[in-house]
């Protein structure tokens, strides 16, 4: 953004500081107007024929900006897909232990993702894998829903969860 002795414009069209229009001015008549008040000249439409520019307190506005800016930032949610992965001989005790894990990431608001990794000549007996997945998401309904269906990619198959939503 340009300020003060940094528009390079000759003419533009002012607006000052309660937000009325001056009209066209040039550039040495908007500073001065500006230095009078004690404020800057900001261009805020440089495309513009003329070029619009606003007389304020940059600073000031700056600060406004960076203030909205986190506040923004400070609201927003992020989620993170988190992993939990399997193998189609998977034991019922390490199943029930990434179970957990997997409903720990959901209640966390995390998105998880199921995969199986098919070795040597398992990849054969691909139904074996899409049970083992299936009673996982089954285990999982009530704090997470299936966003992507079990498929396969490459040598892996796998499954994507989603947290529930408490607004309901």
């Amino acid at each position: 953004m340009y300020v003060n002795e940094g528009i390079r414009a000759r003419e533009l069209r002012l607006i000052d500081h309660n937000g009325d229009q001056l009209g066209i001015k040039t550039r040495t008549e908007a500073l001065e107007i500006a230095a009078r008040a004690n404020l800057d000249v900001v261009l805020v439409a440089p495309t513009a024929k003329p070029p619009v520019a606003r007389i304020m307190d940059y600073g000031k506005f700056k600060f406004e900006q960076q203030k909205k800016e986190r506040e923004v930032r400070k609201n927003q949610k992020i989620i993170q897909v988190k992993e939990v992965r399997l193998s189609p001989t998977i034991d019922e005790h390490d199943f029930q232990t990434k179970l957990r894990n997997g409903i720990k990431f959901l209640e966390a608001g995390d998105k998880v993702k199921a995969s199986i990794r098919f070795r040597g000549r398992a990849i054969t007996h691909k139904e074996i894998g899409q049970r083992v997945l299936d009673k996982f998401a089954e285990a999982c309904k009530e704090v997470g829903t299936v966003e992507v269906r079990p498929k396969m990619e490459g040598r892996s198959m796998f499954l994507m969860l989603a947290p529930v939503n408490e607004k309901k």
